[in-house]
């Protein structure tokens, strides 16, 4: 299931109180999407490692109680007492059989031990695949049947569209958009400890921005997404340095048209990144000539990519042209 897809499917669960696992390699945001949702929804989110915890940190511990002469569980003060939100159980299946069996309870009959959970509250569970080297456990079919399972994959479109909005460097967004595989090479049959995710080039995203000395970014990009992605990469980042003047086609100069179609990619990104920047109608004017001598596809791109991100331009003047030349491809 696409980025776009889960996150509508993750939501309707959270608001109907459906217990759900949602699963997908390492790396390609599952957690992300959780956490957005509470955000988007105004919902509090309490994250629990299962994997960290033992049985009775669940559950509780036993005291007992004078007047009753009986032994009570005292539930553990993270858990929920009022209000609305996700009890996220992350990395569930990572958790000791014995941690799993104290959380059947809480997950079906939203109860452990002495312990309630507030109606307002959602559970939903997340984890890595048996097949992808994690440590895992099998899940045991009764909490399994619990669930409802949703699996998760990579979307190179869904990830560009968070990367534009989210103001990922607009280097790794061309890149991205100009080769697709380099998003996610995990491959769980190799014992690589660097491999290309959506988290891992988040973390490139960073490294970039960082203070880091020019002569150690090769090292450090191959630490996060490895060597044959990073040397692809800064390669990639090079042909960036000889595009024409985003600021001259945004101001309307007559500026020449790279045929590479790395540069292509690359300057698609740059204009896009430019425009979210600063949406001037007068700019966008000029990039939407300019556009017109583009290849059709990546004209249509950058159009595309700042209309997803909510840059109005049908009333321009610039627009009816571009519709007209561009029509047969919208259709």
């Amino acid at each position: 299931m696409r980025t776009s897809q889960t996150i509508s499917t993750m939501t309707a669960m959270i608001e109907s109180h459906i217990p759900t696992f949602l699963w997908g390699p390492p790396g390609i945001g599952k957690s992300s999407i959780i956490k957005h949702i509470a955000r988007e929804k105004g919902l509090a989110c309490i994250d629990l490692r299962l994997a960290l915890m033992d049985p009775t940190d669940l559950k509780g511990i036993p005291f007992y109680d004078k007047e009753g002469h009986q032994a009570l569980w005292a539930p553990p003060s993270f858990l929920p007492r009022e209000g609305e939100g996700i009890l996220f159980l992350d990395e569930l299946n990572a958790a000791a059989p014995a941690v799993q069996a104290s959380a059947y309870q809480l997950i079906l009959d939203r109860r452990v031990g002495e312990y309630v959970l507030p109606d307002g509250w959602a559970i939903v569970a997340a984890g890595n695949r048996e097949g992808d080297r994690g440590v895992v456990y099998r899940l045991p079919s009764p909490l399994a049947n619990r669930f409802v399972h949703v699996e998760m994959e990579v979307s190179v479109e869904d990830w560009r569209e968070w990367a534009i909005r989210g103001g990922i460097d607009a280097r790794i967004v061309a890149y991205i958009g100009f080769n697709h595989e380099a998003l996610f090479t995990f491959d769980p049959t190799k014992n690589e400890r660097s491999f290309a995710t959506p988290r891992s080039w988040e973390a490139v995203h960073a490294i970039l921005h960082s203070t880091l000395p020019h002569s150690l970014l090769l090292e450090a990009i191959s630490g996060a997404v490895g060597k044959a992605n990073a040397v692809d990469f800064l390669g990639f980042c090079k042909v960036m340095t000889l595009l024409p003047e985003v600021e001259a086609i945004l101001s309307g100069d007559c500026v020449e048209y790279p045929r590479d179609i790395s540069a292509l990619y690359a300057l698609s990104s740059a204009l896009v990144g430019r425009i979210l920047s600063d949406p001037d109608e007068q700019k966008i004017n000029h990039l939407l000539t300019y556009t017109l001598h583009l290849q059709s596809e990546f004209s249509v791109m950058i159009v595309q990519d700042l209309q997803r991100q909510g840059v109005m331009m049908d009333h321009l003047a610039a627009y009816g042209e571009w519709v007209t030349a561009y029509a047969y491809l919208l259709g």
